[in-house]
This record gives structure tokens, sequence and C-alpha cells, in this order.
């Protein structure tokens, strides 16, 4: 992984280099026990074709053939790269890759079998293909996944030259069992590895994809940089209002892990609600990063590259940009993808599919098969039809293509902040204290990426429990109840209050007590007692105290025509009662309101607080006149 540290030219000259020379030596034997045997010379009749300023100083041997005609368009595109989707399941339910309705799944039947699946592999590899990414859903949903790449792996320390140009295979993934895999990955053959996160907050992550895991994602990340994987990359779909505010979090990333983390352009599919204001271009990224890193330098991009390559100097690692929308690289593309149910797509964003499975099942004729694909891919068009065309065409949903995180939805068009500002407080103080526990939760996860391994795991594992920010939210983001048993037993006090306002006519009949339903005095003051006693059971994460007395007071106000009620509690215990206090006031309040709403329902709830608390660690609280007042 220290090839990060110089260009990207010299890491992928090493890389292949390094490929090279193992098969030059190897043959019939594992690639992962190869590289550690002696080296030997390569034959001088083999021919050179890397630069010796691009790699080291030794020249060595490639395998170069003919392109073959089926895989190369009528604009001159060789297709070098394939993504092969091997299952439309995954374990996450993110907003961007499924529907709000969800997905109808293919039946099992319909989807390529194991066998199916290194076939169609082997055709395109001896046609050209030197890259394979397998991709999903979520591949490492798929139990053959390693019996795939060993296969396929096979191929590149075999006999037959045919295969011997394959030089990579890779999975994009959502991380969450990848560090329990990636032993087995790596045995089979995995060369790199592509990590799907959108954020670097843990409940971000959770709305995100409507489940919990990011921890799993983090640690997947620090496993693969520490295995032997090539390629270590981030692929982190940008979207204004989302998560536009942690690009520089990511950039920072990369100062102390060699990884390519690379901002993907929000793109349009079936599902999603794609809209434009929602899409943050590059340029606008690229500008951002600039004021934080001034000296943020272009390095140069490898042949048919998607992303576009910067880098910090000094930073371990790389960022770059994969601009489908404001700047498209139709021109150089080389990919072209197989669904999980077997259709061939020659473009991403294209709604023509022709079936391989149906073909390779009806037939064995391998020069048929290559017929129907030669076919799709002379069709493929010169480039995309433009963010906006492609917005308003038919496609598939991106969980039905593969699981690259190209695109999100949110829902009721509201930005991830607007709903965090409104949850936790319609004041801006709420916010701005979710916002520096935020900022201070991932001051820590960096400061853990400098130390070394050991002691930056246990950092990261306190630096994950405090991201959460919420004190009744555990390390994997579930609720829990706060454990207060080794708190000392003191005397607690609360005092709330609250006021309903009622209309002059509703008001008259509850002051002189004849309002059908009955005393509304008495039944409020005996529902708030037992309200608070109760709390326990409305709240769910409050802990069942033992009251030692509630009084709820309610008075009448003729000036404004309102009922005041105040409530205390009192316990001996090792929490607060301000909840119980709080909880008697607010279903005294709905008492009146349900007992008096038969003459009006022009009744107002308001002003129910916390007036006044004593005892416990945090000490005596009392609300000033001024709060009163406001």
């Amino acid at each position: 992984m220290a090839s990060y540290v110089t260009s990207k030219i010299l890491w992928r000259g090493k890389t292949q280099a390094r490929r090279l020379l193992r098969r030059s030596i190897f043959q019939n034997t594992s690639r992962r026990n190869a590289a550690r045997a002696t080296v030997v010379e390569p034959n001088k009749d083999e021919i050179y074709n890397f630069n010796e300023s691009q790699t080291t100083k030794r020249k060595l041997p490639d395998i170069v053939q003919p392109f073959s005609h089926f895989l190369s368009d009528k604009f001159g595109r060789n297709h070098t790269y394939l993504r092969i989707s091997l299952t439309e399941k995954c374990n996450l339910r993110c907003t961007y890759c499924m529907p709000e309705e969800g997905v109808d799944l293919t039946p099992k039947e319909h989807l390529l079998s194991t066998e199916e699946v290194i076939y169609l592999a082997k055709l395109f590899i001896r046609n050209g293909v030197d890259k394979i990414r397998f991709t999903g859903g979520e591949p490492l949903v798929r139990p053959d996944i390693c019996e795939i790449l060993s296969e396929l792996n096979r191929l590149r320390t075999g006999n037959d030259p045919a295969y011997h140009h394959f030089d990579t295979m890779g999975i994009t993934t959502n991380g969450i069992v990848l560090a329990k895999k990636l032993p087995a990955l790596l045995e089979a053959g995995l060369d790199s590895v592509n990590i799907s996160l959108d954020t670097l907050v843990a409940e971000k992550f959770s709305f995100i994809t409507r489940r919990n895991g990011w921890n799993h994602v983090v640690k997947s990340i620090y496993k693969a940089v520490d295995s032997n994987l090539d390629s270590v990359k981030i692929n982190c779909v940008v979207m204004r209002g989302l998560n536009d505010d942690e690009i520089c979090d990511f950039v920072a990333l990369t100062q102390n892990l060699p990884v390519d983390v690379r901002f993907i352009e929000y793109m349009p599919f079936d599902g999603n609600r794609w809209n434009q204001k929602k899409m943050l271009p590059y340029s606008e990224m690229l500008s951002l990063i600039h004021q934080k890193w001034p000296e943020l330098e272009k390095i140069q991009d490898h042949a048919n590259d998607t992303s576009k390559a910067y880098k910090v100097p000094g930073f371990k690692g790389q960022i770059g940009f994969i601009t489908s929308m404001s700047d498209n690289f139709c021109g150089t593309c080389n990919r072209l993808r197989i669904t999980a149910d077997g259709n061939l797509k020659v473009c991403l964003f294209g709604s023509s599919e022709v079936s391989l499975r149906d073909t390779i099942r009806s037939s064995k004729d391998e020069s048929e098969i290559m017929n129907v694909i030669e076919s799709a891919v002379k069709r493929k068009k010169k480039q995309h039809a433009g963010m906006i065309n492609i917005a308003q065409s038919k496609n598939r949903p991106m969980i039905l293509i593969d699981s690259s995180r190209k695109f999100i939805h949110i829902c009721n068009n509201q930005s991830f902040n607007q709903i965090i500002s409104t949850t936790i407080d319609q004041k801006n103080t709420g916010v701005k204290h979710y916002q520096k526990k935020m900022i201070s939760a991932k001051r820590g996860f960096f400061m853990a990426m400098k130390l070394p391994n050991n002691e930056r795991r246990a950092n990261v594992a306190g630096s994950l429990r405090y991201m959460s920010g919420l004190s009744h939210v555990d390390n994997k983001g579930k609720a829990e109840m706060v454990d207060v048993s080794s708190k000392d037993k003191t005397l607690r006090v609360a005092k709330a209050e609250g006021l309903v306002i009622l209309p002059k006519n509703a008001f008259s009949l509850l002051e002189q007590n004849q309002i059908q339903k009955g005393d509304v005095l008495t039944t409020a003051k005996i529902a708030g007692i037992m309200a608070a006693k109760d709390c326990c059971r409305i709240i769910p994460l409050c802990h069942n105290i033992m009251l030692t007395k509630v009084n709820v007071e309610l008075s009448l106000h003729r000036d404004d025509y309102s009922v005041s009620i105040t409530s205390m509690a009192k316990a001996i215990g090792t929490t607060g009662v301000e909840m119980e206090a709080l909880t008697a006031v607010s279903v005294a309040a709905l008492t009146v309101y349900d007992m008096c709403k038969s003459v009006s329902h022009d009744i107002t709830i308001t002003d129910i607080k916390l007036v006044e608390k004593y005892g416990g660690k945090s000490g005596h609280y009392h609300r000033k006149e001024k709060e009163l007042d406001e």
C-alpha cells in the first residue's frame, strides 16, 4: 500500500509489474504463495511494454494480443473492463439504491448460476477483458463468491496464454461483512476493493441505509488497508443538503490512510427521485477542497479512468471525482455490465439490454453467443443523453444494476440537516449542540488514525461510541436505557407547569363546574398523578422510579380564561424525576381538553416546562424569571 504515497502512475506501474512477474515465473500455483517465492528472470523473447520512468528499473513481460472485434464498438472503444452483478439482494436498505416501494427480486432460477458466471467471465477474458469487478446488490451475501474468484484466479497462473493478460479482480461492497470475509477473499485471489461510505456520522449512516452498521464499515476499511490488496477505494456519493458538509472530512482521511476517496456526482435512476438541485457538480466540490488545501494538485489519470485524480502533497492517499453528470467520460468508456439476471448492459444509463442468460441456456455455440455480444457492443452510443434526458428516461433501479451507489433519495425533499434540526430542537440551540458533538466526535476519529494499529483501533472504538452523540444510543446505534446503578441515591425533586387557554363560554362552565363530563379539575388532578406514577410505561427509556410524593394543582384565571397547572414529583433514588413532573402536567392538561372539547375545540395547551429541580450530579436548577417570561 505504500505505493499510494507516490503518484497514481507509479502505483499502477508497480502493481502491474508485480503481477506480470508472478505470472512469468509461477504456473499452476497459488498467487498468494507464489509472491513469497524466489524471483526468476523472465524470458528475453517476451514483449516489454512498460516505460522505465513509470515503473521499476527491471523491464517485465506482458502478453500482447490483437484485441477482439467482438468487444470493440464503432467508435473504436475497446471494452476491457467487465462488471458482473452477482445478486440483487443486499443487507442494507439504502434510500439511494432501493425505491421507497422496494423492488421485486428475480426468482433464483432466473439468476445466473455459479457455472454461468464463470463461463461468461472466461468468455469475455478470452476476448480481451483484463479487469472484472463483482457487484450486486451486495456481492458478499452470495455464498459462492470465493468459489468464483478462485476459479478465475487459476486462469492467471494456468498454462493457457489466452488468459494471462487478465489482470484485476475486484469487488464493490457496502463493507458490512467485508472484515469477516476478507481473509478468504484474499486467498481466492481478490486484488482490489471499493467500499461504499457516504458519511462519517453514525446517525446519518443509519438514516441513509435504514440499518445500523457504520462501525462495521469503518472496521472493514482499516482491515482492507492493512491487507495485501493492491487498491482500496472509498466511494462517496455527494448530494447537496445531505453530506456535502463532510467533503473535507473525507479528504482528511487520505492524510494517514493510503486510500483513494472518490466523490461521485448524484445520478438519476428509477425510484431515486433525482433532482438537479441536489446534484453537486465536481467543480463546486473541488473549489470547496481548494479553500482548505490550496496546495491540492492534479495527478495524472490512467487510461480509461472514470475518476479525475487529485492529491494533497504529503498525504498518503488521494482523492478523485467521478463526473458522469457535469463532465462525462463517455469517449474513453471501456466498461460493460452483466446484471444478476444475465442481461448485458453496454451503458449504465441506457435502457437497452440483451439476455446472455437466455442465449447460453438455449445455445452451446460460442460463436452465436459472441455474435449477440458483438451486436450489443456495436449498438453502444457515442455518449449518454445528458442528465436531464437521463432523469426522464426509463432505466432499472440501481439495486438491479450494480451496487456502486450512484444515487441517493431523500424523503420529502428534506435534507438530513433539516430533519435533524426539526427533531432536536425547533430553535438553533439544539442544532448547534448536535453539530458541536459531531465535530468533536470526528476529531477523535481522525486523531485515532495517527496511532499504531492496536492503539488506533481502541481509540476508534471509543470514537464510535461517542460519535452517536446521544446518551440513550449504544455504539451499534441501538436505543438503550442508561444504567444508573452506580449512582448515589439522593433526594430528587422536580417541579413543572403548563397552561390551558379556553374560550370564554367553556371557561364559564368550568368555573361553575357545569361541564357535562363532570368535575374537570378533580379528574385532571387524578389523571396527572396517575400519569406521573406510570411515566416509565409512557416514555420508553424512562426508569421505573418509586415516587414518594406527587402533587398536581390546577388554578383558574379569569383575566385570560386560562387554567394553570403545576406539578411536583419527589423521590429518593439514583435518577431525576423531571419526566414524572412534566408528564403529570401534560396529562392533566390533556384531560382538561378532553372534558371541555364538547363545548369548544378552540382550546390551546401551551408553555409546558420544567420550573425547578434539585438532587443528583447536576445540582440545583431553577428557571430564571427571564426564561419564565419568554
